[in-house]
């Protein structure tokens, strides 16, 4: 049975995290204490429960807790080191476990443990950071909450930290809770919805006294030439930018993106102040963990030119780069003097693109840590407007950024993350993708690691699927009529402004009409070579740019067909349009080439089962051509094959991901039949 204990704090979590207001994605932390009985002993022993290592508090469940003895945590202020030592505490924390121990402690154990009080919460909402980064921020916590909650000079998080916050509890009875400098707030209470309501009422208080007393324009008025684009306007401008963007935000390594352009951010880059205090970079250790110490700002108005901001980016990238590194040469150089080393320095691209008059663009491992860097950088942009509100924004030093960036336990954490899996960083747009070949496709490189775009001419099937494959964090499901270029060039806009750019086209939708030469009109012909050789042209020619524009490379797939080489009765109009997709896959490979981009082609056969060109016809035309039962034909096809194997979606799936890996690097123009073997089809 679950002790009462955890339930509360579970709920307690759920609640406090699920509201942006109190903390961020990810951040901060909370724990409960009570008794349980040990089973070594059958004695009573005292527990503490705490959100565990990288956790959410939003999302968190038992598993995310990690379980301490507090009798053997506690015990170890005998043995503490001092704070030059206080890392080491982390792996002390081990042997504190109880049971199997649950998540692996965090950072922040000790100041739940250490601090008397049954219930703690520790948080990192907009208002509570404000305070933690005015300036006057120990006058400001005097004056707004006065003896109920005190303040904490800066203090990297760790053992010492826990320590001064247990005495300032000590010495001050009356208090509820802390402001900590440069960082959020901690409360605490005897009950759980003590703890909470403790919480609520500083961050609320916060928020009311910021709202009561603050300026009216904190960032200064608005600057001529640089609000915002109407909305149309702006995501083509956002769109037409950020494969740029990406370029600049992967030189060192490849980047996923995300687009914001909500009024905070617009409001912000429309502001005479916005790159004095962009310089000035983020505060909370989760912000810029995750948003690097400061953005790269794009110095141009709204006003100017796609074409204008392509041609400053060099300059301003470089500029940046130099930035960051002289800054990492700093901190590394700081703590050489302390007999340290410094772990490598991770890249010096931005994670933060800011764009005046378009919005902000974000940027990460994967969409969900993209997306994540952006809403911390709006948590960023909050905090320097209530601060500035009241007072001057006053940020913890560059050195103490350096030391929690580049901080031993920090690096610790990233190499135990799990292997990227192949695909990983990668954005695949995939046509026809609702059903058949396509699906299984889209669900293959999702699996895999990559972002899928589930591209279809019914937005409801592709929306259905790309939620079946995972959230949008995963996989969109979007519009695309192949045969229209406008649509075509509309879907990639959506494309890039969902998940930052593209890496891998599938050019997978069509249709087929199984009819003879003098059945064939000119309808028939005109539909099958619109949908496949116009619209994978199509499809190509408007992806190539975008990937023209990331320097990343990239790949682009034709799925074709063993009828490409292969010449079958009353199949003119399909064999004909497939035969062109296959040249297209060569003359695009000799075109592309030199921007490191493969053009490769798969030649299926006989896909019957899950096949939406099987089901709308093609299969009951095709059993009555070779005179058998439609339901036979799956076994008709695998019975003609060297293998005598049925070929499936997945099968082509397959062949799909391998072609898009490392392992075919040096792999372009290639036709991959996957047919079962057929040799009428041989490549010759």
């Amino acid at each position: 049975m679950t002790n009462p204990a955890v339930t509360s704090l579970v709920e307690r979590s759920n609640r406090l995290g699920s509201d942006p207001q109190n903390t961020n994605y990810a951040g901060g932390n909370t724990s409960a204490k009570g008794v349980e009985t040990d089973p070594v002993t059958g004695q009573d022993v005292e527990l503490l429960w705490v959100k565990g290592s990288g956790g959410d508090l939003g999302t968190l469940t038992e598993k995310g807790l990690a379980v301490l003895r507090l009798d053997r945590m506690r015990a170890l202020v005998d043995v503490y080191p001092g704070v030059e030592r206080e890392d080491e505490m982390v792996a002390a924390f081990d042997y504190c476990l109880h049971g199997k121990g649950g998540a692996a402690p965090s950072i922040d154990t000790a100041m739940h443990g250490l601090v008397d009080a049954a219930h703690v919460d520790h948080l990192h909402p907009d208002a509570g950071i404000a305070i933690a980064t005015a300036v006057d921020g120990p006058e400001l916590t005097s004056t707004i909450f006065g003896d109920k909650v005190v303040w904490v000079p800066w203090r990297r998080p760790g053992f010492q930290l826990g320590l001064d916050i247990a005495e300032i509890k000590k010495a001050n009875p009356d208090a509820i809770g802390t402001i900590l400098g440069g960082h959020g707030i901690t409360a605490w209470g005897d009950t759980a919805e003590e703890s909470e309501a403790n919480s609520l009422w500083i961050i609320s208080t916060a928020a009311q006294y910021i709202a009561a007393h603050g300026k009216a324009e904190p960032f200064g008025p608005a600057r001529d030439g640089y609000g915002a684009l109407p909305e149309a306007e702006r995501r083509a401008r956002a769109a037409a930018l950020a494969p740029h963007l990406r370029a600049v935000a992967s030189q060192d390594k490849p980047q996923v993106g995300h687009f914001t352009d909500t009024d905070v951010v617009l409001d912000f880059l429309a502001s005479e102040r916005y790159p004095e205090l962009a310089a000035l970079g983020t505060s909370c250790p989760d912000h810029f963990l995750r948003t690097k110490v400061k953005p790269l700002v794009i110095d141009l108005p709204a006003t100017a030119t796609v074409s204008e901001i392509v041609e400053r980016l060099p300059e301003l990238h470089e500029a940046y780069r130099a930035d960051y590194t002289a800054y990492y040469e700093r901190g590394a150089a700081e703590a050489r003097a302390k007999g340290e080393e410094p772990p490598t320095i991770r890249g010096a691209d931005p994670l933060i693109v800011l764009v005046p008059g378009v919005g902000m663009f974000s940027y990460g491992a994967d969409k969900q840590t993209a997306r994540v860097a952006g809403e911390f950088y709006v948590n960023a942009i909050n905090v320097m407007r209530g601060a500035e509100a009241l007072s001057t924004y006053a940020p913890i030093d560059e050195s103490e950024k350096f030391r929690i960036e580049y901080w031993a336990l920090e690096e610790a954490k990233l190499a135990r993350k799990p292997k990227p899996k192949p695909l990983a960083t990668r954005i695949a747009f995939v046509t026809g993708a609702a059903s058949g070949i396509g699906k299984a496709i889209a669900e293959r490189l999702a699996a895999e690691g990559a972002c899928v775009v589930v591209a279809d001419l019914d937005l409801a099937k592709a929306q259905g699927v790309a939620a079946e494959i995972g959230s949008t964090d995963v996989a969109v499901g979007l519009a695309a009529n192949v045969a229209d270029e406008a649509a075509v060039q509309a879907a990639l806009n959506e494309a890039v402004l969902a998940f930052g750019g593209v890496d891998i086209v599938v050019n997978n939708a069509g249709l087929s009409l199984s009819k003879s030469l003098f059945d064939t009109t000119e309808a028939d012909w005109d539909l099958q070579h619109d949908v496949m050789a116009k619209g994978s042209f199509l499809v190509a020619k408007n992806a190539a740019r975008i990937l023209v524009d990331q320097k990343l490379g990239g790949d682009i797939l034709y799925i074709s067909s063993k009828n490409s080489v292969f010449a079958g009765p009353n199949n003119i109009a399909y064999s004909a349009t497939k035969a062109d997709q296959a040249h297209q896959v060569r003359l695009l490979a000799a075109e592309l080439g030199e921007h490191g981009i493969k053009v490769n082609g798969i030649n299926p056969d006989g896909v019957v089962r899950g096949s939406g060109i099987f089901a709308s016809g093609w299969g009951a035309n095709r059993a009555k051509t070779y005179g058998i039962d439609e339901q036979d034909l799956g076994k008709f096809y695998a019975q003609r094959t060297l293998l005598k194997r049925e070929v499936l979606p997945e099968h082509i799936a397959n062949a799909a991901f391998v072609l898009c890996t490392s392992d075919f690097s040096h792999t372009t123009g290639l036709h991959v039949p996957v047919d079962a073997g057929v040799a009428q089809a041989f490549l010759r």
